[in-house]
């Protein structure tokens, strides 16, 4: 991907490159994890002191937040937590409209940073007939839609995502408390049954690496995706908001998905367009890592959002959201969403693991396919 950064801008960056730490090939103690998190947030200040925040150009209009394919892909999740330091507030988005303010240059730092590191992740070899697995740990909101804020303890979710490009029914599999399930495309009674195809709703490591590369070239794809799917749902003009419906997007594909190293580097390049987006300098994630978040408020809502990375690797993390004003869901500072990743790989079958190497012995689930 071409490098569009050129005089002082492109001389700090190489000098915060040069200061930064290598990423680590192995884990570190809690007391180096707290040191490098120190030494990076002192660099993105100085950098942020240094370089004036430039305009952005205002953002096609995207859509709602992605639904989960009526897939249970995602779940709230919740616990409580004290509201950290950030670099200031994002500036309010109304309904329907996005904010003209860009990101502050300590959150473009970053994302240029844990892009560049992302860029350099080898690239794998994915065929139709296989699966992304990708194991978390969350936690999980159980109180009615809008009520008080309702937790259960962090718990160990697995989910294999079918590969294939042509439409398809069985997408996947989740395990998740002791049970599996399989995810399949819902059809409306009455209606003919439809496969699902690659695409954002479904995102396969081929359909990833088909995305443009250029960040801005990237977000009118996810603008226009997002935003035939917000006109099919007959979502209203009044309830969407651009900045966030794309925040929310490129999160969604973060998560469960095994990423090809250039689309991974365009998303974070991408995110760093994005108005009102900011650090959250000191983000727990549901596995108790301390990282660096990259956050944005949705106003609609009353919760942030942080997608947090490993302040000495670049490597995400996670993810949480909080309240950042009181809500009927809860006092400001409660969390309604907490994961960590612990593992992705690409396997062969259903129900396979990467550290075992072949699929579990049982009973398919119901619905599962038996030859699967």
């Amino acid at each position: 991907m071409n490098d569009r950064t050129s005089g002082p801008d492109r001389a700090e960056r190489e000098e915060l490159a040069r200061l930064l730490p290598a990423p680590a090939e192995r884990e570190l103690p809690p007391g180096r994890h707290l040191h490098h998190k120190d030494t990076l947030m002192r660099l993105i200040d100085q950098d942020g002191d240094r370089v004036p925040a430039r305009p952005r150009p205002r953002l096609l209009r995207p859509a709602v937040l992605l639904p989960a394919v009526g897939l249970a892909l995602g779940g709230v999740l919740l616990t409580t937590l004290a509201v950290t330091g950030r670099d200031g507030a994002p500036t309010p988005a109304t309904a329907g409209t996005a904010s003209r303010a860009p990101a502050p240059p300590r959150a473009t730092v970053l994302l240029d940073r844990v892009a560049s590191v992302a860029a350099r992740q080898d690239e794998q070899e994915v065929t139709d007939d296989q699966f992304v697995y990708v194991r978390t740990l969350q936690s999980r909101n159980e109180g009615e839609f809008g009520g008080p804020v309702e937790l259960t303890g962090p718990h160990e979710r697995e989910v294999w995502m079918a590969q294939e490009q042509r439409p398809v029914i069985d997408v996947g599999l989740i395990r998740e408390d002791d049970a599996y399930v399989p995810i399949e495309v819902g059809v409306p009674d009455g209606e003919p049954t439809v496969g699902r195809p690659a695409g954002l709703h479904r995102p396969t490591y081929t359909w990833l690496a088909s995305l443009p590369t250029d960040p801005d070239a990237l977000l009118k794809r996810l603008a226009a995706e997002i935003t035939r799917d917000q006109d099919a749902s007959g979502t209203p003009a009044k309830e969407r908001d651009r900045a966030q419906d794309t925040f929310d997007a490129i999160g969604e594909l973060l998560r469960e998905t095994v990423m090809p190293p250039k689309t991974a580097a365009a998303l974070y390049k991408a995110a760093a367009k994005i108005p009102g987006v900011s650090v959250d300098s000191d983000a727990v994630d549901a596995a108790g890592r301390h990282g660096v978040g990259i956050a944005r408020d949705d106003t609609r809502a009353g919760w942030r959002t942080a997608w947090i990375f490993d302040p000495a690797t670049f490597e995400y993390l996670g993810e949480r959201s909080y309240l950042f004003k009181d809500t009927s869901m809860g006092e400001k500072g409660t969390l309604i969403n907490k994961s960590a990743v612990l593992e992705r790989a690409v396997v062969d079958a259903l129900r396979e693991k990467p550290s075992a190497g072949t699929p579990e012995s049982g009973e398919p689930a119901a619905g599962e396919s038996p030859t699967a």
